[in-house]
């Protein structure tokens, strides 16, 4: 079938006739079957092996709030480590409707093409509403997720800061141990603050589209100053005049800005992601950025800096996931909203009294 004729996956639903009921008991077998799985140990063998489907069990067991699935996912995490840390991790971001899974896909493919095993983790905008998310970026993505070397995982953004799941950097460590060498952090897109998948890549990499801002809105600082490279996508049809606008507009901006701990000195490319024009010259801007860290040692650097930031992060996390769970706290907690919806008492006060009884 030629590509022309394929139906997109968002096409597809209004010719799949609705699933019929589930007999309960088939239903309880699927539970212990998936459950026995997850528990597997074996799971990490095969994980190791390549297994597409364990890396996911996997990775599904890290992003678990149980507690018998977060100490398994510790053991799991432990044997993978050592078979970690040997891919080019590349963090993408960019607003909203810049392009970002249309730019991935035909990153990712051409990687492929170039005998490249890519692992993306894709990280979905949670409802601050219902809590729930679409995850549909595999959706966009219909040609890369059926490739061999490929790996999609998408994932909520939970109640996590900086555009990344509040367990990626794990996701990062069994990816590269089931042997994928590149992997692709395509972040949620909330603009300046998203800065925390900086601390977790290699390279990054900024899509933005033209008339997104002048001059002035280059040199704040934020996102763009991290950014190693910034990519002007869509730039086909008539919106090409304005992307080489663009392009100058950023490029006069990024000169303002102090020299990179890298000595790095970041570029600024136009793609049509759409079009498939420009993936090759972003590739190859990222094997110059490589061999250039590699040559003064920024790279190894950049990755023990990394680790004492996660290092830092997992203890604030287990902090306030102790306090939170704390029985005592949960009780004064509900004492202490009471008082402030009277007037009884302040938020401020209210938290030094909170912090000081975990303290006892």
């Amino acid at each position: 079938m030629s590509k022309s004729a394929k139906k997109s996956a968002l096409q597809q639903s209004a010719s799949v006739p609705a699933t019929p009921n589930i007999n309960p008991e088939s239903r309880d077998k699927i539970k212990v079957s998936r459950k026995k799985l997850l528990e597997d140990s074996a799971l990490a063998a095969k994980l190791l092996a390549g297994d597409k489907t364990a890396l996911s069990r996997g990775i599904t067991l890290v992003e678990s709030n149980q507690k018998e699935h977060q100490a398994i996912a510790e053991k799991l995490i432990e044997e993978c480590l050592p078979h970690a840390h040997r891919s080019l991790r590349i963090g993408i971001t960019g607003v909203p409707g810049v392009g970002k899974s249309t730019f991935i896909e035909a990153f990712g493919s051409y990687l492929i093409n170039q005998g490249k095993k890519v692992a993306v983790l894709a990280v979905d905008p949670s409802s601050s509403v219902s809590h729930g998310s679409i995850m549909g970026d595999k959706t966009r993505m219909e040609n890369l997720v059926t490739e061999e070397n490929a790996f999609i995982r998408p994932s909520p953004s939970g109640d996590s800061l900086g555009g990344v799941a509040r367990k990626t950097r794990e996701s990062i460590i069994l990816c590269e141990a089931a042997g994928f060498d590149i992997l692709l952090i395509e972040t949620v897109g909330v603009g300046q603050s998203e800065t925390t998948v900086h601390s977790m890549t290699d390279f990054f990499l900024l899509l933005k589209l033209a008339g997104a801002g002048d001059e002035l809105q280059g040199i704040k600082r934020g996102i763009i100053e991290m950014a190693d490279s910034i990519v002007i996508n869509k730039a086909d049809g008539d919106n090409l005049k304005a992307a080489q606008a663009a392009r100058l507009e950023f490029k006069r901006a990024l000169h303002l800005y102090p020299p990179k701990a890298s000595e790095w000195e970041p570029k600024v490319s136009l793609c049509s992601a759409l079009e498939e024009t420009g993936i090759t010259a972003v590739w190859e801007m990222i094997l110059e950025y490589k061999s250039l860290v590699d040559k003064n040692d920024y790279f190894e650097i950049n990755r023990h800096n990394q680790n004492k930031f996660w290092l830092l992060q997992t203890i604030n996390e287990h902090l306030k996931s102790r306090f939170y769970q704390d029985p005592e706290i949960k009780k004064a907690l509900d004492e202490q909203l009471t008082a402030i919806e009277n007037n009884e008492t302040t938020p401020f006060a209210a938290a030094k009294f909170l912090l000081k009884l975990q303290s006892l």
